[in-house]
């Protein structure tokens, strides 16, 4: 394990490098906020979560039909908002686990690498911050990102989101100033041409 490097000598924080999962596509975050992860996800994500969320009770209503139960309505409308409940809870965990592997680079990314470049590109020209300000100090920022890093690859046993914003991301962001800086130059050069 890496030592720890202090990222600031007067108050002695210490930040841990983020751990990253070699894999065959472009990491985009290894622990995205809960807004990106539902704002990025794709529509097939929609489809199959609202698909998951109906196979519970659908199952359990085409069972009560061919094999009924004789618990009587009171019996079984509990038992369908049981099931109902988790379709629900399990739909979106399946909709929000399909989105995060695609930042984790564990499946095709390729609009979503652009999505990001788009958006953090477009923060850097405005000036603000890459992932968002925090009113947490850096240290208590560190310790939310270690425990939600990657927390989608166990979503059936916890489920935990990241809900807090943090610069701990396993990605270099320099790409993201470099790619403002050429459109910030191109953009220069056409007005320059423009104007002569």
């Amino acid at each position: 394990m890496s030592n720890p490097t202090p990222t600031s000598n007067a108050n002695q924080t210490y930040q841990w490098p983020s751990k990253v999962v070699k894999t065959e596509y472009p990491l985009i975050d290894n622990d995205p906020h809960f807004k990106r992860v539902v704002r990025y996800a794709r529509p097939s994500d929609y489809v199959h979560g609202i698909t998951a969320a109906a196979a519970g009770p659908g199952l359990l209503l085409a069972m009560e039909k061919f094999a009924p139960s004789h618990v009587g309505k009171g019996g079984f409308a509990q038992a369908m908002r049981l099931c109902g409940f988790l379709g629900l809870a399990g739909g979106f965990y399946y909709f929000y686990g399909r989105s995060c592997v695609r930042f984790y680079g564990m499946s095709e990314n390729a609009r979503e690498v652009e999505m990001d470049m788009r958006e953090m590109v477009d923060k850097v020209k405005a000036g603000e911050p890459l992932y968002g300000e925090s009113k947490l100090t850096p240290a208590m920022q560190g310790v939310a990102a270690r425990q939600s890093r990657y927390s989608a690859l166990f979503m059936g046993v916890i489920p935990w989101f990241n809900f807090v914003n943090h610069s701990q991301h396993g990605v270099d962001t320099a790409k993201y100033y470099q790619q403002a800086e050429r459109e910030l130059e191109t953009e220069r050069l056409a007005k320059l041409a423009s104007s002569s």
